[in-house]
Formats: structure tokens, sequence, C-alpha cells
């Protein structure tokens, strides 16, 4: 069976009515299935992790669509997590027996249809972009919905479906097939928002802004490869936390992004007190990290595969928050679980 993976993330993470709602569409969709929801008070923002045949998830995908662009109003919402329309971004991801093309082509139906039908602005992003630049989620994105009506007079942000036109209530949106990605956050001990935000541009592959000598401006690369990071502070946990998309786990493994962060806090007298995932994790990456602690703490390779992932779940401190269970957040068990 096709199985492909989509993981809409829309502009509301405070109202639980309308968060249901919205979560209802997909979970009326034969086909499909509705594996994760987690959202966001701070961030005002709701991630879903959908997964089923690819016919089902595109008409799930679309009533969510459908339904966020009627709920929610972009000339009301305020979040610290950067975005540009009510659903702000929605990835598509080949999991089983189908080829980034058929996601591909995906993508590319259900953006003309929401841009025909709802009058949504529709950027493609990831591998289904158009134009190079546009791969990158941040740059599409750059400005948000505040600065999106004046992108949108610039004949170079034409979007890829629909008109140049503002939509006001809706904003636009950014469609797109890709590989897996891991969103990882790691809290710290500090309510300055500040240092957050220096730990990530230390560690993320896009570095930070600075001068040389002569007061050119230049660009320092990050730590780690395949690794976007943002700092904020998240009001409803009281703490500062280092937000991370990490765009490939064979690159920069998770385990090796959560001792960086580590060794960055520690520069600045701070220290991390657990993480949180935003979504599902892959079974091989987990297993990666619980691999690398015993290793580290002098285990020999006589592990049984629930102590390795029951290492990586202490080490990574991921039921700091809440309890972490492997059947509910490990994307292969989850959808075994709920589709097999």
């Amino acid at each position: 069976m096709k199985i492909v993976e989509c993981i809409p993330n829309f502009s509301e993470g405070k109202d639980i009515k309308k968060i249901k709602a919205i979560t209802e569409e997909a979970k009326n969709t034969p086909g499909a299935c509705l594996l994760d929801v987690y959202a966001g008070n701070t961030t005002n923002r709701t991630v879903l992790t959908l997964a089923g045949t690819p016919e089902a998830i595109k008409e799930a995908v679309y009533k969510i669509f459908r339904k966020t662009s009627e709920l929610i109003d972009m000339r009301n919402h305020k979040g610290v997590h950067p975005r540009i329309g009510a659903l702000d971004v929605c990835p598509f991801i080949p999991i089983e027996d189908i080829t980034m093309e058929e996601c591909i082509k995906i993508t590319k139906d259900l953006g003309e249809k929401v841009a025909k039908e709802l009058g949504i602005p529709v950027y493609l992003y990831g591998e289904s972009a158009t134009d190079e630049k546009r791969k990158d989620l941040s740059y599409i994105r750059k400005g948000e919905y505040e600065g999106l009506k004046k992108k949108l007079e610039n004949p170079e942000w034409r979007p890829d479906f629909g008109e140049a036109k503002f939509n006001e209530k809706s904003g636009a949106t950014v469609i797109g097939a890709r590989d897996f990605l891991i969103a990882f956050n790691i809290n710290l001990n500090t309510k300055d928002k500040n240092l957050a935000r220096r730990i990530a541009e230390n560690i993320r592959e896009s570095g930070k802004k600075d001068s040389n000598n002569n007061g050119k401006k230049i660009i320092i690369p990050g730590a780690l490869k395949s690794v976007k990071a943002i700092g904020w502070y998240i009001e409803e946990l009281g703490c500062a936390q280092v937000s991370t998309n990490l765009i490939n786990f064979h690159i920069t493994p998770i385990h090796h992004l959560f001792e960086e962060i580590k060794k960055e806090a520690n520069k600045l007298d701070l220290e991390v007190t657990g993480s949180e995932l935003v979504g599902l994790i892959p079974e091989e990456a987990i297993l990666q990290a619980g691999k690398f602690y015993l290793k580290e703490n002098g285990s020999v390779d006589k592990n049984t595969k629930n102590e390795i992932i029951d290492a990586a779940i202490s080490y990574l401190g991921l039921s700091y928050e809440c309890e972490f269970d492997p059947e509910e957040k490990i994307l292969e068990y989850k959808i075994k679980k709920e589709m097999l």
C-alpha cells in the first residue's frame, strides 16, 4: 500500500474549539489517519501529522485548508513562530511504496485546487519548488504575513498558483514535497530568549551575521550542517527554548545536535533541562541516539531494542515535560498501530 505523510502547520494554538474543528476534518476522511497533534500556546500554532493513501491524504488536507480559511483570521493572529498564512506550511513526505515525484504531483494538484477554490496564493517549496531560491521555506516566509501584501506587489513574488492578490484573512500558504524532518525543541534553565537565540545562531547551518575589522557585513557559519534553529521564550513552559529543524538526521544525528546545544549552553553558564519532539521521529534516528549514549557509558552491544530506545529517551530528556511513549511518537510504530 502506498503511504504518504503530511504535516500541516496552521496558525492557531490557543482556541481548543477551533483546533478540534480543524483536526476533525482529518479524522473524517477514510484512508487518512491522524497520527499526532501538537499545539503550542506561545507559538499560537498547531502541527498535525497525517498518514494514509495519496488520494485520501490529498482530500483530508484540502478539507483542512478549507476549514482553516473559515476559522482563522490572520488579521488577529499573533505568535512567536514565523508564519505567512492560516495554513502556513504543508509538506508531503514519501513513506511507503511512493516516490518523491508522486508526492510532487500531489503538491501541485493540491496547490492548484487551494488557489482556485479558496482564493489563497500558493507557493511551492522543497522538491516541488519551481525556483531554486524557493526551495528554502524561510526564504519564502521572509517578511511573514505582515509583509505579504507588499511582497505580492513585486513580480518576482508571483505565487506558483493563484493571483498575486493579498488575501487579508488567510494570507498565503507554502506547499511542497520533502524528505523527513525532525522538529526538536531543547529547553534551557533561563527565561532569557536572547541567550537561546545566541545558541541557535551558533549551531544552525546558516550561522549569524557579523562585521569584520573593516566593518563589512559577513556571515559566520554555524557548527552543524542540515540544522535550522531559532531561540524564543515559551510562556507555558516558563523557559527559553532552542527550537530546531533537523533537515537530515543522517548528516547531523539528533544526539549530535543535542550535545552541541548542551556545549553552547555551558559556555553561557546555562543547562539543558529537557527536550520535546514536535510530531514524530523515525525509529532509525532514535536508535542512533540510544546506541551513542549506551556506548558513551560503556555498554556492550547486547542491548535490546527497547533498552536502546529507553536510553535515547533518558539522555535526550524527552520525558521531561510529559511521558514519551514510543508507540505514540515513533513514526513506524504509530503507522503500524493506526493503519496496518
